[in-house]
């Protein structure tokens, strides 16, 4: 991206709010969600560099755009619309009580630069490389992605010489693991609502999820009726925390829902699952020649690694991807491994569950003329909640009444609607056979492993007869 950048990073963060000679002689860009998104001097040093760029080659929402053409959108839009949000959400507070908060503009320009680097620790096919591919390759693996963003950060900052206050790095880096377990931060540490604008670790509403949201909903070509809107207007800092209207009740309950509902029908849909075991068995194959998880701890060589390892693989001559090949070709060909069939784990038993494995299936198979085994077989446990597990995430947050009042309280959910969920998360297991001539004996096999461990067919349907019969082309 070329970039107007003024040396003198003393310059004022921009937002919406900012004088009109400031925003046009800044250096700015059109997103389809937000409009022109105005970049400041010191954010724009991180941009124009190839590790930031490098977020152009990961997709946000993977291999999704399989089976949604249209989600074809990257991290780095999704960072920049996060960005923004993050600077107007902070500016919105300054306006509104700045002198009763002592918000400067060296506090927006922290809050600003979280947002914009809180995913460039990202890998391949972004949440399959860190869920699915890396558990396969390095057991234990404690690897995330917010961290290895905290390593590329000060690699950036090294590389290229950014001029950059240390205190305003050290915030910027907590910002970005403020919702993790790495966190350190103290419940009463200074200016601590600044650190739930990013990352909210303490009830999960934040402008990442503010941008995912809308984003995603846009392009895989869904309606999304949470307005974030609402809540950056009338959300107000009440001792050290951000607390929201009690009338925005419904609408913070839309923006949980609304993210399960991304979750079941586009980040954890069947084609797209059965796609990315495909991508991760491929990935796996490849790892010991190419080495692809040699180097995610070191930021100097991992930042060379993107999506385009798929086209790596693909094109590779070596013998010794063949197999990796093979699965690449099968995507591309839609030969897919076979979803056979799917079970909602029933509520009273999600908090003892255990994650179903192609062995327990193996398992379960009676004594027929054809033998499963292991490697037949793909199984994905989907765990969809709103975002605190088996928890209410509203039980975390808190309203008041009106601006003229200082309490600040938790609404009871009885209190509102007796048609809210009383359960807040779904455990589904799916069971896939990897070739679809095995689709009838994986079937069974499954129908039994049901029976046996819940004395039920707990799916909903017998597996379709069509799909029994089908052969590799």
């Amino acid at each position: 991206m070329g970039a107007y950048c003024n040396d003198d990073l003393n310059m004022p963060v921009y937002s919406a709010g900012a004088p009109t000679n400031e925003l046009r002689f800044s250096k700015h860009v059109y997103d389809n969600v937000h409009g022109n998104i105005y970049l400041d001097p010191l954010c724009l040093k991180f941009i124009d560099t190839e590790q930031f760029q490098r977020l152009r080659e990961l997709k946000q929402l993977g291999v999704t755009n399989m089976v949604y053409p249209g989600a074809v959108h990257s991290r780095f839009e999704h960072s920049l619309g996060v960005y923004w949000l993050a600077g107007e959400t902070a500016q919105k507070l300054k306006t509104f009580q700045g002198m009763e908060l002592d918000i400067d503009k060296h506090d927006l320009q922290t809050v600003r630069l979280a947002g914009l680097l809180h995913d460039i620790g990202h890998g391949p096919f972004s949440h399959m490389f860190e869920r699915e591919f890396l558990p396969k390759v390095m057991s234990g693996c404690e690897w995330s992605h917010e961290l290895m963003s905290v390593k590329m950060i000060d690699h950036i900052v090294d590389t290229h010489n950014i001029d950059i206050d240390a205190q305003m790095l050290k915030r910027v880096k907590d910002m970005i693991l403020a919702s993790t377990e790495f966190s350190q931060l103290k419940s009463n540490a200074e200016k601590r609502f600044l650190y739930d604008i990013v990352a909210n670790g303490r009830n999960g509403i934040d402008v990442d999820k503010f941008d995912y949201l809308v984003r995603d909903s846009r392009a895989c070509g869904l309606g999304c009726n949470f307005q974030f809107q609402r809540l950056t207007e009338t959300m107000r800092v009440m001792d050290n925390e951000i607390c929201y209207r009690a009338k925005e009740y419904r609408n913070v309950h839309k923006l949980f829902a609304t993210r399960a509902d991304l979750y079941r029908t586009v980040y954890t849909h069947p084609k797209v699952k059965a796609i990315e075991l495909m991508i991760v068995d491929a990935m796996v194959k490849a790892n010991d020649y190419l080495g692809i998880s040699t180097n995610i701890d070191d930021p100097a060589e991992y930042w060379k690694l993107d999506d385009t390892i798929l086209k790596t693989i693909e094109i590779a001559p070596d013998s010794e991807l063949a197999e990796a090949k093979e699965l690449i070709l099968r995507v591309r060909r839609r030969q897919l491994y076979q979803f056979c069939n799917e079970y909602a784990v029933p509520k009273e038993k999600i908090e003892h569950f255990k994650a179903v494995t192609a062995q327990d299936i193996v398992c379960s198979q009676k004594h027929t003329s054809l033998t499963l085994k292991e490697e037949d077989i793909a199984v994905t446990n989907v765990k969809i909640d709103l975002a605190r597990g088996r928890e209410n995430p509203l039980e975390c947050i808190k309203f008041f009444k009106d601006y003229e009042s200082e309490e600040k309280f938790v609404i009871p959910e009885e209190r509102v609607s007796h048609l809210l969920p009383t359960t807040f998360q779904d455990m589904i297991v799916r069971v896939y056979a990897k070739k679809p001539e095995l689709v009838e004996a994986v079937s069974e096999a499954f129908e039994n492993f049901q029976l046996r461990t819940y004395g039920i067919k707990a799916q909903v349907h017998e597996t379709p007869e069509k799909k029994k019969r089908r052969v590799m082309y």
